[in-house]
């Protein structure tokens, strides 16, 4: 059941873990230590180095779905990063160990029914290390070149977004297959229930992890590449005012020319007969513009004409 309180950074830190034992975990994930007495939130997290807004953006969502981080612009990455990290250690290195240990200690291993459920849980258990390690390899990395103001041309975090998912479904299968086809007694019943308690729990932080990645990681993610991509132009926008025609060839008045034909939407086909040159000599000139400016794309083109007042912009269907 959610407790609809919406926790504030004055809130004391106590009060959030008897309000809502579960966000414990989450406390480890942002490396925030036990011990801190009755103070507040935000001194506990100035104290042991966390953005106070990022933490409560993550536990006012997780707790009760608040979307009050919809200012991304205030969400610190750096945090973030650490927090799945984080998270993605205690899943691999202890959660996932832990409940298969439990199994193995519920389950008879001569019956062939509970080699098959240790089988299904190794595929997801499998499965979600994999999630995760290419997260790790291909996701945080690109991350951390977006906090050096590097722009890959390789991958973006849409390209994350669309293949992200939960890979739970083979969790509910093996509960399913617990509950309804494996008998036990005694003891082991016990120790059956316990077990698939830790199922239930693993479940549901798993669906809450992948929340938290795409409702809050992965727009900020995207804020944040509308910024260094925006930067990155205005550099280039710098750059080419800044640019003296003694330090570069200069462009012909038919390659600029071109360039406006290109800008204002023309193929290569339409440009010749604009010009009445071949498709062949459009190429080359095309050719000669990209050398001497090193611009490549439309857009560039677009903006070096622009800077240079060989278009206005009011005219261009931008």
């Amino acid at each position: 059941m959610k407790n609809h309180k919406m926790y504030e950074s004055d809130d004391k830190m106590i009060s959030l873990i008897r309000d809502n034992y579960n966000i414990l975990q989450s406390l480890g994930s942002f490396g925030i230590s036990l011990g801190f007495g009755d103070k507040t939130v935000r001194e506990v997290c100035e104290e042991q180095g966390v953005d106070t807004y990022t933490f409560l953006a993550v536990v006012n969502f997780t707790i009760n779905g608040y979307r009050e981080f919809e200012d991304a612009d205030r969400l610190s990455i750096p945090t973030l990063l650490h927090y799945l990290k984080a998270s993605h250690d205690y899943y691999i290195d202890f959660e996932l160990p832990f409940i298969r240990k439990e199994l193995l200690e519920a389950l008879d291993e001569k019956d062939n029914l509970a080699r098959l459920i240790l089988k299904i849980y190794d595929e997801y258990a499998h499965s979600i290390i994999n999630h995760m390690r290419y997260e790790e390899k291909m996701v945080f990395p690109y991350v951390e070149q977006l906090l050096d103001d590097s722009v890959s041309l390789n991958y973006d975090i849409d390209t994350f977004s669309k293949h992200h998912g939960q890979t739970s479904s083979k969790l509910r299968e093996l509960k399913s297959i617990i509950i309804k086809y494996l008998p036990s007694d005694g003891l082991r019943n016990n120790k059956l229930t316990a077990t698939l308690y830790d199922i239930y729990n693993c479940e549901d932080w798993l669906a809450q992890h992948a929340d938290v990645e795409e409702e809050i990681f992965i727009p900020a993610i995207r804020k944040m590449e509308q910024r260094v991509r925006q930067s990155d132009v205005t550099v280039k926008i710098s750059n080419m005012i800044k640019q003296s025609p003694d330090n570069s060839e200069a462009l012909s008045d038919r390659e600029k020319e071109v360039i406006v034909s290109l800008v204002q939407g023309m193929t290569n086909k339409e440009i010749a007969d604009h010009l009445f040159i071949s498709v062949n000599t459009v190429i080359t000139h095309r050719r000669n513009i990209a050398r001497k400016l090193q611009i490549h794309s439309p857009a560039g083109l677009t903006i070096y004409a622009i800077v240079n007042n060989l278009v206005d912009i009011s005219s261009l269907n931008l």
